[in-house]
C-alpha cells in the first residue's frame, strides 16, 4: 500500500541539471526499499536530473557525538556537522542536492541505527537554538521520505509506527521546508 501524507514542491534551482540523491538506509542493496529509491530515481533522471543512490550500510560511521562544532556561530562548521568520517561527503552532496530521498524499512517501530544516524547529522546542525529552534538551513529543500514495512496500514498505530514516521516527516519539513512520506506497507521479506 502507498499513502501520500504532503506534496513536495517542484523545485528548480536555476543552477543547470537539478540534482537529486537517494539515502538508502537498508542493510539489503536490491530489496524493497533500494528498489523503491531506485524507481524514484529514474523518473528524476527522466525528467532530465544528475541521480545518486547512496547505500549508508557501506559507510564507516557514526551518530552525532555533540561536539557543537555545527553551532559555533562564525565557527569553520556553523551549520554543518563538524565530524570527518564516510558520511561527510555524503552529508555534503545531500545538502547540496536539489531533492533528497531518504529510504529505511522499519525495524522496532523506527528508522534503521544507520538512518537514524545519518538523520541526526542531517538535521541537528541546521536547527537552531533560539526559541521554537528555527532552522538556519539557507533554503527550502524537498525531501521525501519511503518507509518500507511489513506490518499492514491498520496495524501501524499498534506499534507506534504511524507517531514515529510522522515526526521524522514533520521534523525534516520544519528543517528543510517540505516533506512527503510514501509507505510501502505489508511487505514480504522473503
Amino acid at each position: 500500500m502507498f499513502r501520500r501524507h504532503t506534496r513536495a514542491p517542484h523545485v528548480n534551482s536555476g543552477k543547470g541539471s537539478m540534482k537529486a540523491i537517494a539515502i538508502n538506509g537498508s542493510p539489503r542493496k536490491t530489496w524493497n526499499t533500494a528498489t523503491l529509491l531506485e524507481s524514484a530515481l529514474r523518473g528524476c533522471a527522466a525528467g532530465g536530473a544528475e541521480t545518486e543512490l547512496v547505500h549508508l550500510y557501506s559507510h564507516a560511521y557514526q551518530g552525532c557525538t555533540s561536539c557543537f562544532r555545527c553551532k559555533k556561530i562564525g565557527g569553520r562548521s556553523y551549520g554543518r556537522c563538524g565530524m570527518k568520517d564516510d558520511l561527510t561527503p555524503i552529508l555534503e552532496r545531500a545538502l547540496e542536492a536539489d531533492v533528497v530521498l531518504l529510504g529505511s524499512p522499519i525495524y522496532f517501530h523506527t528508522e534503521t541505527g544507520e538512518m537514524r544516524s545519518f538523520l541526526e547529522r542531517f538535521i541537528f546542525p541546521n536547527l537552531s537554538y533560539t526559541p521554537g529552534h528555527a532552522s538556519i538551513f539557507p533554503r527550502k529543500l524537498p525531501i521525501g521520505l519511503v518507509y518500507t514495512m511489513n506490518v499492514t496500514e491498520a496495524q501501524m498505530p499498534a506499534y507506534n509506527q504511524d507517531a514515529s514516521v510522522a515526526a521524522s516527516s514533520r521534523t525534516l519539513g520544519r528543517i528543510f521546508g517540505s516533506c512527503e512520506v510514501l509507505l510501502c506497507t505489508d511487505t514480504y521479506q522473503f
